[in-house]
């Protein structure tokens, strides 16, 4: 009996792509207007963030437990360099089965979203704060999130592979709810710190939404048709 696997399927070049074009253009565009409006220290959800930041703040300090529950999770679980590690064994295994063209693709994305993430953080000139004074040392915390933009561009390029070599809807649910809680979790984490106002985490999370959808659309609409046809 033979192994199960899953068969690759070289996206065409059709118009199809063009809604992720589009949906990758607004969603950068839109993190890109939040980014200038915290560059000039007017975020939209400034009261907001500072209200979430002094409820969050007195929870903190009354619950010693739950904050070592959210370190262990953001500095271990949702660090970046495990996100980072589940990209390296997709493009290990990607490159071992004979997809080296997808494989660069994958591994290119993910070192432009960080380049990206850390340049934009560097322009607006914001230093992650000491915890645990969430209220002052969020007015300097990281723009963008660094954490919640490197978990959705690395949950988002898992799902597009998922897809690309055809996994099926049971595969499919459990890798999308494994996304969903992975991104809810290092905003979670992240706010609940104090390391992060509410828009630091919304502005990476744009980021990264909108740099898988305009590496999927790209892959699809060039390279793809050149890359031939694997099997898992």
């Amino acid at each position: 009996m033979s192994s199960p696997h899953f068969s690759f399927r070289s996206p065409d070049r059709s118009p199809r792509t063009a809604p992720a074009l589009w949906t990758g253009a607004v969603v950068g565009a839109a993190s890109l207007v939040l980014l200038v409006l915290v560059a000039v220290r007017w975020s939209p959800l400034m009261s907001l963030d500072r209200s979430v930041a002094e409820a969050l703040h007195r929870h903190a300090v009354a619950d010693p437990g739950l904050v070592q529950v959210n370190r262990v999770l953001t500095d271990w679980v949702w660090d970046p360099w495990t996100m980072r590690a589940l990209i390296a064994v997709a493009v290990i295994a990607l490159w071992w089965r004979g997809a080296r063209r997808l494989a660069l693709w994958t591994a290119a994305t993910s070192l432009l979203a960080t380049l990206l993430q850390q340049g934009l953080k560097a322009a607006v000139d914001r230093e992650r704060p000491q915890w645990p004074d969430p209220v002052d040392s969020a007015n300097f915390a990281a723009f963008p999130s660094g954490h919640a933009m490197t978990a959705v561009v690395t949950c988002g390029l898992l799902l597009w592979l998922l897809r690309l070599y055809g996994a099926g809807p049971g595969l499919w649910g459990t890798a999308l709810a494994v996304a969903v809680v992975s991104a809810v979790g290092v905003a979670a984490t992240r706010v609940y710190l104090g390391v992060h106002w509410l828009t630091d985490v919304v502005g990476g999370a744009l980021l990264g939404v909108a740099v898988v959808a305009l590496s999927a659309a790209g892959y699809a609409r060039y390279t793809a048709p050149r890359e031939g046809s694997h099997r898992w």
